[in-house]
């Protein structure tokens, strides 16, 4: 295989990745919180998660840029304090990826976590388990098909990840170039066989992970 292919599908899946991760530790908690909590805006909460799965790519990417760009409301600290800048860097994609994904697992876990029986969750209470133990030991396990559905599509998400990315973190060869980037690039160049290649691979891969996810959930407990 060429590195045309290779360095596309390596940092593909190192953003990916991150992103799945990122949109993980983020996802569930705010999932379980409206699931399972009285919060006060409540619904504009749930609206909010929501939002990057019906935005426009580049809306949203546009909007990452103005937030953490050099001269954002949290680009400019990051640069000044820590020197981490996320413009055209392959960090910046992960964000942008982890945005994108962020719905996908959000609602998939809190669909998980409006499952569980509620009657389990105030049994663990009266014999004294306290509401971190509830969610470790019983709620998140219990979601937890939902949870790994959502994951596997969220990390289908990330890896097809186009506007948003292309926005914050450009299209830089060897930088930030993921395999969506890397086929519109191959694309514009008229290289047809290559553009092809890559697609098909995105596609099985993506395809592949549909499936796995819905074969997850109509399993058996």
């Amino acid at each position: 295989m060429s590195s045309f292919f290779l360095i596309p599908l390596a940092l593909t899946l190192k953003v990916a990745g991150s992103a799945t991760v990122a949109a993980f530790l983020s996802a569930v908690p705010f999932a379980f919180l409206v699931s399972k909590r009285r919060l006060p805006f409540k619904r504009g909460i749930d609206s909010l998660c929501t939002l990057p799965m019906v935005l426009p790519p580049t809306v949203m990417g546009y909007y990452l840029l103005l937030l953490l760009g050099r001269n954002g409301p949290l680009g400019r600290p990051l640069d000044e304090t820590f020197g981490v800048r996320l413009v055209f860097t392959w960090q910046g994609a992960a964000v942008a990826a982890a945005v994108a994904a962020f719905p996908l697992i959000y609602r998939s876990a809190r669909a998980g976590f409006e499952g569980v029986n509620v009657h389990i969750e105030e049994a663990a209470r009266d014999l004294g388990a306290s509401e971190l133990r509830v969610f470790w030991n019983v709620s998140l396990p219990m979601a937890n098909r939902g949870i790994v559905a959502g994951c596997m599509l969220a990390f289908a998400r990330a890896m097809g990840e186009f506007g948003a990315t292309m926005m914050l973190a450009g299209n830089l060869p060897g930088k930030t170039q993921t395999l969506s980037l890397a086929i519109y690039t191959a694309t514009q160049a008229g290289n047809s066989a290559a553009a092809f290649q890559l697609t098909l691979f995105t596609s099985v891969v993506c395809t592949t992970l549909l499936w796995g996810a819905e074969h997850f959930l109509k399993r058996p407990f």
